[in-house]
């Protein structure tokens, strides 16, 4: 919301400056973005008439003006502009004049002819950008008149940023109200005069989406000239609000927009057809819009319709149909109350954002309509003439809104906010908010005013009173509480810890959205049909991800693309997957490296991170929950991942994860030039600890035996260790498999694999022949499973 000082401070004048009422609204949780001034700094411009424009006799763009510039002085101008002509007003920069940048009016000749100043455009004083000749002054501005005093330039305009909840800040209305109620200032608001009847013509009203707009005004405002101007002082205002002047009545729709926080429309009532109707749009319904935006609406969709079809996108934009022109004469103004919730998100839908989606999607007072409509009138009639016709009105009392009244407790002020407030002060806030205060016992019973949808609750009475007597004003204490210290329990692996081993392990965490871009996520799960989002911010981030690599790859990408030759990521987070018994959301951890292993150095040899590399980060996650040999890994395939390089995870038969390479069509179509592993595991499984177990150390040697078995290759080493487990007997302490060959002196189409076994007992000193014993039971073990043949 942008505002001009100038119009604040004739509802409201606080004794400060910009800057303090600035730092003032901000403090209140009306956060200023901006305070900037509506005009460039510039002196020596005065209010002139062009009393002869003839054309220059050697310069065919160029025109000789006579000026009087006031005080019985004549000068002659040598100007450009198309629109300079006899009987205009408009700035004047007389010799001497300093313009914005710096720029210094001298004497001039302008091929041959002596000129003696500069006629303005608004863009030269820093007024608009725009530059289509000399700005053109009301036909009674006096003559010799400082232009900054004529316009009253020395204005700020202030541009607040405000938060949803703040929809009555929407209006200058509100905003003074705030300052009235901050300074404890009366607001002098524009009188509420009820506007003469001339006409009886009017227009009727259906509702016939009552829940959805419980209140229609309308009024015929007939024989309105608009060839006249919009007066300069309104176009101002407008300008000086980031408003562009139109023509005076959709200058003067926008005017109650800004002034009261009330969107308006005026239809061409000779454009419409019948009665006025409030409905639900028919199937593939369509219609063009103000802005030669053609529209097809849906069942969902509300507009304003005549009997022949849609006027309007309800409380959204109006269409060209209806749209008044040059031969208007016959207007019919409009002023409804739109329900927030249904409208919301529908101009999105559209990829509209309009001044009037913006308010009514945060509420608008819905008791504001028959005063805006006759402030309307007021204004229509003064600028443009006309009669005005009676006000229609169509409402639906049951479906307005009704605030329940707040109940609000003395004793919870100084709990909760710390400090002790008098009752006088407490009622002047309440009131000054707006609230029709009741004192009960120890207590306030508080009527919501109508324009604040944002109190519900105790606490929200208890935010108002904090911000408007002043957050710094609250005293700074101590917390004091009686803090009981949670138990940790030990058969849990805390998310914290697994987020501690993967930083040690010089990964980055990452923190993706959680709806990400429906093609990456297709081809991470294709057989998976994920939740569409209705009001996706962007077309990248379009369906709830299933799975957290499609946001990893993303930042993957983002890091390489910008000379990263290193990248080690991960990120816990939930998975949304649909299911037959809805939607499941699953926590995990996913993990991504690519690129170096280890980073640039001289004490180790450069090369490029592979599966192994990433599966020996997974196996020391799985060592925090104290049972890693209870999880193994299977060879597998998975969609988007290599079929020669893919891993399930599992625990007993339960998958509860993968590793695996991306595959090389998807690799190349995310511009990897290096191979990417990644990993995603189920966190909960994850989160699973064994509690540890005292053990004492054995006193007595251990013995160590190496077997080099011969097996065939597709014999998996995780199925030998386990016959080995299964097979050494209850002196086996420790099992390492140190090495696997292939080449010279073996059989192609097998492997040798060597294990070394390692034999201890607490309460004596193992023998050879018992350590011999149970090496051979795993030798015939594994001659019997797996036809191997021990290595010579």
């Amino acid at each position: 919301m942008k505002f001009s000082e100038q119009w604040l401070r004739e509802w409201v004048n606080p004794a400060m400056g910009s800057e303090a009422l600035g730092h003032q609204i901000t403090m209140a949780g009306l956060e200023v973005d901006a305070i900037e001034p509506v005009a460039g700094a510039f002196s020596g411009v005065i209010v002139a008439e062009i009393t002869e424009a003839v054309q220059h006799p050697d310069a065919d763009k160029l025109r000789v003006c006579t000026v009087d510039a006031g005080n019985g002085n004549t000068l002659k101008i040598v100007c450009g502009a198309p629109n300079a002509r006899a009987g205009l007003k408009t700035p004047l920069a007389v010799v001497g004049a300093l313009l914005p940048g710096d720029f210094a009016i001298k004497a001039a000749k302008l091929r041959g002819v002596e000129s003696q100043g500069m006629l303005c455009a608004a863009s030269e004083l820093g007024l608009s950008e725009e530059k289509d000749g000399i700005l053109e002054l009301p036909a009674d501005a006096p003559v010799g008149t400082d232009l900054r005093d004529y316009l009253k330039l020395d204005d700020v305009s202030i541009e607040i940023g405000l938060t949803p909840n703040r929809s009555d800040c929407l209006g200058l209305a509100g905003i003074a109200r705030e300052v009235g109620l901050l300074n404890d200032l009366p607001v002098c608001a524009p009188p509420e005069n009820v506007q003469t009847v001339s006409t009886n013509e009017a227009v009727t009203v259906e509702l016939r989406a009552k829940e959805r707009c419980p209140r229609y005004l309308c009024r015929v405002i007939d024989g309105v000239d608009l060839s006249r101007p919009t007066p300069l002082w309104m176009q101002e205002r407008l300008r000086r609000c980031g408003f562009r002047s139109i023509d005076a009545a959709v200058d003067i729709t926008n005017y109650l927009l800004l002034e009261l926080g009330q969107p308006m429309h005026a239809f061409d009532l000779d454009k419409i057809s019948g009665g006025i109707i409030v409905r639900e749009a028919s199937a593939e319904e369509s219609f063009t819009l103000l802005n030669d935006q053609e529209i097809t609406l849906g069942e969902g969709n509300l507009v304003i319709a005549d009997h022949q079809g849609p006027l309007a996108f309800a409380g959204i934009m109006g269409g060209a149909d209806s749209a008044i022109g040059e031969g208007t004469s016959r207007l019919l103004l409009e002023a409804a109350f739109f329900a927030p919730e249904p409208l919301s998100g529908q101009a999105r839908s559209f990829g509209l954002h309009t001044d009037s989606s913006h308010r009514f999607e945060r509420g608008v007072d819905f008791r504001l309509q028959r005063r805006a409509m006759e402030r309307a009138t007021e204004l229509l009639l003064d600028i443009v003439g006309g009669a005005a016709g009676p006000i229609t009105e169509a409402v639906s009392e049951d479906d307005l809104p009704a605030p329940a009244p707040i109940h609000l407790r003395a004793a919870r002020i100084e709990r909760l906010l710390g400090v002790v407030i008098d009752d006088a002060t407490v009622e002047r806030i309440l009131r000054g908010v707006g609230l029709e205060v009741t004192s009960v016992d120890g207590a306030w019973e508080c009527a919501v005013p109508s324009w604040r949808f944002d109190l519900r609750i105790e606490a929200d009475l208890l935010e108002e009173l904090a911000r408007v007597y002043g957050y710094n004003n609250l005293p700074v204490t101590r917390i004091r509480a009686d803090v009981v210290l949670p138990a940790i329990p030990e058969e849990k692996v805390r998310l914290k810890q697994l987020r501690r081993a993967l930083v040690a392990r010089d990964y980055y965490e990452a923190i993706c959205y959680s709806f990400v871009d429906a093609d990456i996520q297709k081809q991470l799960d294709p057989d998976i049909a994920p939740v569409v989002l209705n009001n996706p911010i962007s077309p990248e981030h379009a369906v709830m991800r299933s799975s957290l690599l499609a946001g990893l790859l993303r930042s993957a990408q983002h890091n390489v693309k910008r000379q990263q030759p290193r990248v080690r990521l991960f990120e816990t987070g939930l998975r949304f997957v649909p299911g037959p018994e809805g939607l499941s959301q699953r926590p995990g951890l996913a993990m991504l490296i690519t690129g170096s292993l280890a980073a640039e150095g001289w004490a180790e040899p450069s090369r490029n991170a592979d599966f192994y590399d990433l599966k020996g980060d997974v196996e020391a996650l799985l060592e925090l929950t104290g049972d890693a040999a209870s999880f193994h890994f299977e060879a597998g395939e998975r969609s988007a991942l290599h079929p020669g390089q893919t891993a399930w995870l599992k625990r007993g038969d339960s998958t509860v994860g993968f590793v695996g390479a991306l595959h090389p069509t998807l690799q190349k179509d995310l511009d990897f030039d290096l191979p990417v592993m990644v990993a995603e595991l189920d966190l909960e499984i994850l989160s699973v600890a064994v509690i540890p177990a005292f053990a004492p150390v054995s006193r007595y040697p251990a013995l160590r035996r190496d077997v080099a078995v011969v097996v065939d290759k597709a014999v998996a080493a995780g199925e030998l260790l386990a016959n080995v487990r299964a097979n050494a007997g209850i002196y086996l302490q420790d099992l390492t498999l140190f090495d696997v060959y292939e080449g010279k002196g073996i059989d192609p189409a097998r492997k040798s694999v060597a294990l070394g076994l390692t034999f201890q007992d607490h309460s004596r000193t193992l023998d050879d022949n018992e350590v011999n014993k149970c090496i051979q039971q795993v030798i015939d073990s594994l001659k019997e499973n797996y036809q191997a043949e021990l290595r010579g």
